[in-house]
Protein backbone atom coordinates (compact mmCIF):
# COMPACT_ATOMS: atom_id res chain seq x y z
CA UNK A 1 0.00 0.00 0.00
CA UNK A 2 2.80 2.63 -0.68
CA UNK A 3 1.67 4.04 -4.23
CA UNK A 4 -0.80 5.94 -5.66
CA UNK A 5 -0.92 7.59 -8.98
CA UNK A 6 -2.07 11.01 -10.64
CA UNK A 7 -2.65 11.76 -14.33
CA UNK A 8 -0.28 9.45 -16.25
CA UNK A 9 1.51 11.60 -17.90
CA UNK A 10 2.15 14.60 -16.16
CA UNK A 11 6.09 15.32 -15.63
CA UNK A 12 6.98 17.88 -12.69
CA UNK A 13 8.28 21.12 -14.13
CA UNK A 14 12.23 20.78 -13.52
CA UNK A 15 12.66 23.18 -11.06
CA UNK A 16 10.28 21.57 -8.84
CA UNK A 17 12.84 18.18 -8.69
CA UNK A 18 15.82 20.16 -9.35
CA UNK A 19 17.31 18.14 -6.93
CA UNK A 20 16.47 14.79 -7.45
CA UNK A 21 17.74 15.43 -11.18
CA UNK A 22 20.98 17.14 -10.95
CA UNK A 23 21.81 14.51 -7.70
CA UNK A 24 20.73 11.37 -10.83
CA UNK A 25 22.62 13.29 -13.42
CA UNK A 26 25.62 13.09 -11.15
CA UNK A 27 25.45 9.61 -10.66
CA UNK A 28 24.99 8.89 -14.56
CA UNK A 29 27.77 10.56 -15.20
CA UNK A 30 30.02 9.14 -12.25
CA UNK A 31 29.07 5.89 -13.70
CA UNK A 32 30.13 6.83 -16.88
CA UNK A 33 26.90 5.52 -17.93
CA UNK A 34 25.39 4.86 -21.46
CA UNK A 35 22.57 7.10 -20.88
CA UNK A 36 24.55 9.61 -19.33
CA UNK A 37 23.30 12.31 -21.59
CA UNK A 38 19.59 11.84 -21.41
CA UNK A 39 17.21 14.59 -20.27
CA UNK A 40 15.41 13.75 -17.75
CA UNK A 41 11.86 13.99 -16.18
CA UNK A 42 10.55 13.96 -12.75
CA UNK A 43 7.53 12.15 -12.79
CA UNK A 44 4.63 12.97 -10.28
CA UNK A 45 5.07 11.69 -6.96
CA UNK A 46 2.72 8.69 -6.42
CA UNK A 47 4.64 6.58 -3.77
CA UNK A 48 5.79 6.83 -0.10
CA UNK A 49 9.22 4.88 -1.77
CA UNK A 50 10.20 5.82 -4.36
CA UNK A 51 11.03 8.77 -6.68
CA UNK A 52 10.89 8.40 -10.82
CA UNK A 53 12.44 10.07 -13.06
CA UNK A 54 11.96 9.38 -16.99
CA UNK A 55 15.48 8.92 -18.92
CA UNK A 56 13.41 10.85 -22.04
CA UNK A 57 13.89 9.07 -25.58
CA UNK A 58 15.75 6.03 -23.63
CA UNK A 59 12.55 3.83 -22.57
CA UNK A 60 13.92 3.69 -19.25
CA UNK A 61 13.04 4.86 -15.94
CA UNK A 62 14.81 5.54 -12.75
CA UNK A 63 13.24 3.90 -9.58
CA UNK A 64 15.41 6.33 -6.92
CA UNK A 65 14.34 5.10 -3.10
CA UNK A 66 12.96 7.72 -0.68
CA UNK A 67 13.22 4.32 1.83
CA UNK A 68 13.34 0.77 2.17
CA UNK A 69 10.29 -0.60 3.13
CA UNK A 70 11.69 -4.25 4.26
CA UNK A 71 14.03 -2.30 6.41
CA UNK A 72 17.02 -2.49 5.04
CA UNK A 73 20.08 -0.52 4.25
CA UNK A 74 20.83 1.07 1.24
CA UNK A 75 22.90 -1.39 -0.83
CA UNK A 76 20.50 -4.62 0.16
CA UNK A 77 17.47 -2.86 -0.28
CA UNK A 78 18.64 -2.18 -4.12
CA UNK A 79 20.11 -6.16 -3.93
CA UNK A 80 16.67 -7.13 -3.14
CA UNK A 81 14.95 -5.22 -5.61
CA UNK A 82 17.04 -6.24 -8.12
CA UNK A 83 16.00 -9.71 -7.34
CA UNK A 84 12.32 -8.96 -7.38
CA UNK A 85 12.79 -7.62 -10.76
CA UNK A 86 15.38 -10.75 -11.89
CA UNK A 87 13.09 -13.55 -10.12
CA UNK A 88 9.82 -12.43 -11.78
CA UNK A 89 11.35 -10.91 -15.22
CA UNK A 90 10.32 -14.65 -16.89
CA UNK A 91 6.57 -14.70 -16.32
CA UNK A 92 6.72 -11.51 -19.09
CA UNK A 93 4.37 -9.39 -16.71
CA UNK A 94 7.23 -7.20 -14.98
CA UNK A 95 8.84 -4.50 -16.46
CA UNK A 96 12.74 -5.16 -17.88
CA UNK A 97 16.27 -4.49 -14.97
CA UNK A 98 18.14 -2.45 -17.18
CA UNK A 99 20.38 -1.78 -14.38
CA UNK A 100 21.85 -0.63 -10.38
CA UNK A 101 23.16 2.95 -9.28
CA UNK A 102 25.26 2.00 -6.27
CA UNK A 103 24.69 4.40 -3.29
CA UNK A 104 27.10 6.89 -3.86
CA UNK A 105 27.21 10.68 -2.48
CA UNK A 106 24.82 12.08 -4.83
CA UNK A 107 22.31 9.09 -4.39
CA UNK A 108 22.71 7.71 -0.80
CA UNK A 109 20.00 4.88 -1.36
CA UNK A 110 21.04 4.34 -5.00
CA UNK A 111 18.55 3.76 -7.76
CA UNK A 112 17.43 1.11 -10.18
CA UNK A 113 17.06 1.52 -14.35
CA UNK A 114 14.00 0.04 -15.61
CA UNK A 115 11.94 -0.57 -18.46
CA UNK A 116 9.45 1.77 -18.66
CA UNK A 117 6.16 0.47 -19.71
CA UNK A 118 3.65 1.92 -22.23
CA UNK A 119 0.20 1.79 -21.78
CA UNK A 120 -2.87 2.86 -18.98
CA UNK A 121 -3.96 2.19 -15.71
CA UNK A 122 -6.06 -0.63 -14.72
CA UNK A 123 -10.07 0.07 -15.20
CA UNK A 124 -11.56 -2.16 -12.35
CA UNK A 125 -13.70 -4.55 -12.81
CA UNK A 126 -12.65 -4.69 -16.80
CA UNK A 127 -9.20 -5.12 -16.39
CA UNK A 128 -9.34 -7.85 -13.14
CA UNK A 129 -8.79 -10.38 -15.70
CA UNK A 130 -5.85 -9.35 -17.10
CA UNK A 131 -4.52 -8.29 -13.65
CA UNK A 132 -4.89 -12.09 -11.94
CA UNK A 133 -3.51 -13.47 -15.25
CA UNK A 134 0.17 -11.18 -14.48
CA UNK A 135 -0.24 -12.60 -11.22
CA UNK A 136 -0.89 -16.31 -12.29
CA UNK A 137 2.33 -15.38 -14.27
CA UNK A 138 4.19 -14.90 -11.58
CA UNK A 139 3.15 -17.78 -9.43
CA UNK A 140 3.75 -20.25 -12.25
CA UNK A 141 7.43 -19.46 -11.96
CA UNK A 142 9.78 -22.53 -11.06
CA UNK A 143 10.20 -22.59 -7.09
CA UNK A 144 14.10 -22.08 -6.69
CA UNK A 145 15.60 -24.61 -4.12
CA UNK A 146 15.62 -23.41 -0.44
CA UNK A 147 19.26 -22.21 -0.85
CA UNK A 148 18.64 -20.41 -3.77
CA UNK A 149 15.86 -17.62 -2.64
CA UNK A 150 17.71 -15.19 -1.34
CA UNK A 151 17.88 -12.45 -0.63
CA UNK A 152 13.86 -12.36 -1.28
CA UNK A 153 11.90 -13.64 1.90
CA UNK A 154 11.94 -17.00 2.21
CA UNK A 155 10.38 -18.03 5.67
CA UNK A 156 10.50 -21.98 6.99
CA UNK A 157 6.74 -20.74 7.99
CA UNK A 158 5.64 -18.21 5.52
CA UNK A 159 1.95 -17.92 7.68
CA UNK A 160 3.78 -17.79 11.16
CA UNK A 161 6.08 -15.00 10.08
CA UNK A 162 3.08 -12.92 8.45
CA UNK A 163 1.38 -13.77 11.54
CA UNK A 164 4.84 -11.98 13.42
CA UNK A 165 5.19 -8.87 11.33
CA UNK A 166 1.16 -8.32 11.05
CA UNK A 167 1.51 -8.08 15.06
CA UNK A 168 4.37 -6.16 15.26
CA UNK A 169 2.32 -3.10 12.95
CA UNK A 170 -0.66 -3.89 15.58
CA UNK A 171 1.31 -2.23 17.82
CA UNK A 172 0.66 1.28 16.61
CA UNK A 173 -2.97 0.61 16.95
CA UNK A 174 -3.24 2.34 20.33
CA UNK A 175 -1.24 5.44 18.94
CA UNK A 176 -2.80 5.36 16.25
CA UNK A 177 -5.98 6.03 18.40
CA UNK A 178 -8.39 3.77 16.31
CA UNK A 179 -11.67 3.23 17.85
CA UNK A 180 -12.32 0.31 20.57
CA UNK A 181 -14.72 -1.54 17.68
CA UNK A 182 -11.86 -1.39 15.13
CA UNK A 183 -9.27 -2.68 17.72
CA UNK A 184 -12.02 -5.35 19.04
CA UNK A 185 -12.29 -6.32 15.54
CA UNK A 186 -8.74 -6.21 14.58
CA UNK A 187 -7.99 -8.38 17.89
CA UNK A 188 -10.38 -11.00 16.91
CA UNK A 189 -8.94 -11.40 13.10
CA UNK A 190 -5.63 -11.69 15.07
CA UNK A 191 -6.88 -14.60 16.98
CA UNK A 192 -8.04 -16.39 13.80
CA UNK A 193 -4.84 -15.70 12.11
CA UNK A 194 -3.24 -17.19 15.33
CA UNK A 195 -5.39 -20.33 15.39
CA UNK A 196 -4.63 -20.46 11.67
CA UNK A 197 -0.55 -20.74 12.40
CA UNK A 198 -1.47 -23.45 15.08
CA UNK A 199 -2.55 -25.78 12.00
CA UNK A 200 0.06 -28.14 10.85
CA UNK A 201 -1.41 -28.01 7.23
CA UNK A 202 -0.17 -25.12 4.53
CA UNK A 203 -0.92 -23.71 1.17
CA UNK A 204 1.96 -24.64 -1.62
CA UNK A 205 4.16 -21.37 -1.64
CA UNK A 206 5.42 -19.33 -4.34
CA UNK A 207 6.82 -16.33 -5.54
CA UNK A 208 4.55 -13.80 -5.19
CA UNK A 209 4.37 -9.66 -5.40
CA UNK A 210 3.12 -8.83 -2.00
CA UNK A 211 2.24 -5.24 -3.28
CA UNK A 212 -0.22 -6.22 -6.07
CA UNK A 213 -3.25 -3.67 -5.83
CA UNK A 214 -4.52 -2.42 -8.95
CA UNK A 215 -2.40 0.80 -8.81
CA UNK A 216 0.93 -1.16 -9.40
CA UNK A 217 -0.58 -2.22 -12.73
CA UNK A 218 -0.25 -0.42 -16.12
CA UNK A 219 -2.01 -2.15 -18.66
CA UNK A 220 -0.24 -2.59 -22.36
CA UNK A 221 -2.38 -2.10 -26.06
CA UNK A 222 -2.65 -5.61 -25.99
CA UNK A 223 -4.59 -6.12 -23.00
CA UNK A 224 -1.88 -7.46 -20.98
CA UNK A 225 -1.36 -6.20 -17.73
CA UNK A 226 2.32 -5.16 -16.50
CA UNK A 227 3.12 -5.39 -12.48
CA UNK A 228 5.38 -1.87 -12.24
CA UNK A 229 6.09 -1.80 -8.51
CA UNK A 230 8.58 -4.47 -7.29
CA UNK A 231 10.07 -4.34 -4.34
CA UNK A 232 8.40 -6.68 -1.33
CA UNK A 233 8.47 -10.02 -3.79
CA UNK A 234 8.88 -13.39 -1.30
CA UNK A 235 8.54 -16.57 -1.50
CA UNK A 236 5.00 -17.38 0.03
CA UNK A 237 1.36 -17.80 -0.86
CA UNK A 238 -0.36 -16.68 -3.96
CA UNK A 239 -3.68 -15.76 -2.09
CA UNK A 240 -1.89 -12.93 -0.35
CA UNK A 241 -1.75 -11.20 -4.23
CA UNK A 242 -5.27 -12.44 -5.26
CA UNK A 243 -6.39 -10.77 -1.94
CA UNK A 244 -4.30 -7.78 -2.17
CA UNK A 245 -5.41 -7.44 -6.07
CA UNK A 246 -9.25 -7.04 -4.99
CA UNK A 247 -9.66 -5.99 -1.49
CA UNK A 248 -11.81 -3.24 -0.75
CA UNK A 249 -8.63 -1.57 1.16
CA UNK A 250 -6.95 -2.15 -2.54
CA UNK A 251 -9.35 -1.58 -5.15
CA UNK A 252 -10.15 2.03 -3.67
CA UNK A 253 -6.53 3.36 -2.60
CA UNK A 254 -5.74 4.68 -5.71
CA UNK A 255 -6.89 7.53 -7.71
CA UNK A 256 -6.93 6.48 -11.03
CA UNK A 257 -7.61 2.54 -10.65
CA UNK A 258 -10.67 3.44 -8.00
CA UNK A 259 -13.41 1.43 -7.48
CA UNK A 260 -15.60 -0.62 -5.51
CA UNK A 261 -15.91 -4.59 -6.81
CA UNK A 262 -18.93 -6.12 -6.31
CA UNK A 263 -18.52 -9.39 -4.41
CA UNK A 264 -19.77 -11.59 -7.68
CA UNK A 265 -16.32 -9.66 -9.32
CA UNK A 266 -14.54 -10.32 -6.38
CA UNK A 267 -15.47 -14.13 -6.68
CA UNK A 268 -14.89 -14.28 -10.86
CA UNK A 269 -11.14 -12.76 -10.27
CA UNK A 270 -10.62 -15.63 -7.72
CA UNK A 271 -12.15 -18.17 -10.65
CA UNK A 272 -10.18 -16.71 -13.43
CA UNK A 273 -7.03 -17.22 -11.02
CA UNK A 274 -7.85 -20.93 -10.46
CA UNK A 275 -8.42 -21.59 -14.32
CA UNK A 276 -5.14 -19.67 -15.20
CA UNK A 277 -2.76 -21.96 -12.84
CA UNK A 278 -4.77 -25.15 -14.02
CA UNK A 279 -4.04 -27.63 -11.05
CA UNK A 280 -1.90 -25.96 -9.41
CA UNK A 281 -4.88 -24.40 -7.82
CA UNK A 282 -6.28 -26.78 -6.08
CA UNK A 283 -4.65 -26.84 -2.61
CA UNK A 284 -4.74 -23.29 -2.84
CA UNK A 285 -8.54 -22.95 -2.66
CA UNK A 286 -9.18 -23.77 0.32
CA UNK A 287 -7.23 -20.88 1.60
CA UNK A 288 -8.49 -18.13 -0.49
CA UNK A 289 -10.59 -16.39 1.91
CA UNK A 290 -8.27 -17.17 5.56
CA UNK A 291 -5.16 -15.44 3.37
CA UNK A 292 -7.48 -12.95 1.94
CA UNK A 293 -8.32 -12.28 5.70
CA UNK A 294 -4.51 -11.92 6.79
CA UNK A 295 -3.58 -9.11 3.92
CA UNK A 296 -6.41 -7.32 5.26
CA UNK A 297 -5.34 -7.37 8.83
CA UNK A 298 -1.34 -6.52 7.32
CA UNK A 299 -2.89 -3.80 5.36
CA UNK A 300 -5.47 -1.65 8.17
CA UNK A 301 -2.69 -2.31 10.75
CA UNK A 302 -0.26 -0.91 8.09
CA UNK A 303 -2.85 1.99 8.19
CA UNK A 304 -1.95 2.46 11.88
CA UNK A 305 1.78 2.08 11.67
CA UNK A 306 1.62 4.81 8.75
CA UNK A 307 -1.03 7.49 11.00
CA UNK A 308 1.68 7.15 13.42
CA UNK A 309 5.01 7.24 11.85
CA UNK A 310 4.18 9.56 9.29
CA UNK A 311 4.50 12.16 12.26
CA UNK A 312 7.82 11.72 13.03
CA UNK A 313 10.74 14.21 11.47
CA UNK A 314 13.20 13.14 8.60
CA UNK A 315 15.60 10.83 9.03
CA UNK A 316 18.89 11.67 8.04
CA UNK A 317 20.00 7.88 7.33
CA UNK A 318 19.59 6.20 4.49
CA UNK A 319 19.06 2.85 5.81
CA UNK A 320 15.86 1.16 6.64
CA UNK A 321 12.23 2.18 7.03
CA UNK A 322 11.44 6.20 7.07
CA UNK A 323 7.22 7.02 6.72
CA UNK A 324 7.85 10.43 7.29
CA UNK A 325 5.81 13.07 5.26
CA UNK A 326 8.29 15.14 4.85
CA UNK A 327 9.64 12.57 2.43
CA UNK A 328 6.62 13.47 -0.04
CA UNK A 329 4.69 16.01 -1.90
CA UNK A 330 1.69 17.16 0.44
CA UNK A 331 -0.55 16.46 -2.30
CA UNK A 332 0.22 12.29 -2.46
CA UNK A 333 0.34 13.11 1.89
CA UNK A 334 -2.97 14.25 1.95
CA UNK A 335 -4.14 11.19 -0.26
CA UNK A 336 -2.86 8.76 2.14
CA UNK A 337 -4.21 10.33 4.81
CA UNK A 338 -7.34 10.37 3.31
CA UNK A 339 -6.94 6.30 2.78
CA UNK A 340 -5.80 5.51 5.95
CA UNK A 341 -8.75 7.50 8.20
CA UNK A 342 -11.11 5.76 5.81
CA UNK A 343 -9.72 2.44 6.09
CA UNK A 344 -9.60 2.53 9.65
CA UNK A 345 -12.92 3.68 10.45
CA UNK A 346 -15.45 1.18 12.22
CA UNK A 347 -18.11 1.54 8.91
CA UNK A 348 -15.30 -0.04 6.54
CA UNK A 349 -13.87 -2.42 8.88
CA UNK A 350 -16.98 -3.66 9.21
CA UNK A 351 -17.74 -3.53 5.86
CA UNK A 352 -14.62 -5.62 5.15
CA UNK A 353 -15.38 -8.25 7.36
CA UNK A 354 -18.72 -9.11 6.05
CA UNK A 355 -17.50 -9.58 2.68
CA UNK A 356 -15.09 -12.69 4.09
CA UNK A 357 -18.44 -14.09 4.64
CA UNK A 358 -20.41 -13.72 1.93
CA UNK A 359 -17.04 -14.59 -0.34
CA UNK A 360 -16.52 -17.99 1.34
CA UNK A 361 -20.06 -18.90 0.91
CA UNK A 362 -20.18 -17.66 -3.26
CA UNK A 363 -16.63 -19.23 -3.79
CA UNK A 364 -18.11 -22.59 -2.20
CA UNK A 365 -20.75 -22.44 -4.51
Amino acid sequence: MTRFRTASDTVFPMSSRSSLLSDLQAALRRAQHPMRGCELQALPDKGLAHDHVRLVGSGWLARVPKQSQMGLDAAHNLAYQRACFERAAPSGHTPALHGVLPPSDHLPRGALLVQAIDGRPARLPHDLGAIVAALAAIHALPLPAASQRAPLLAATDPLRDLHQEISAQAQHLSAARVSPAVATAVAAELKMLADLCDRVERPPRHLIAFDGHPGNFIVRDDGSAVLVDLEKCRYSYPGLDLAHATLYTSTTWDVETHAVLSLSEVASAYRAWRQAMGPAAEAAQPWAVPLRRAMWLWSVTWCAKWRVLARQPLRASSAGEDWSEERSDSALIHHVRDRVDHYLSAPVVERVRQEFEALERALAA
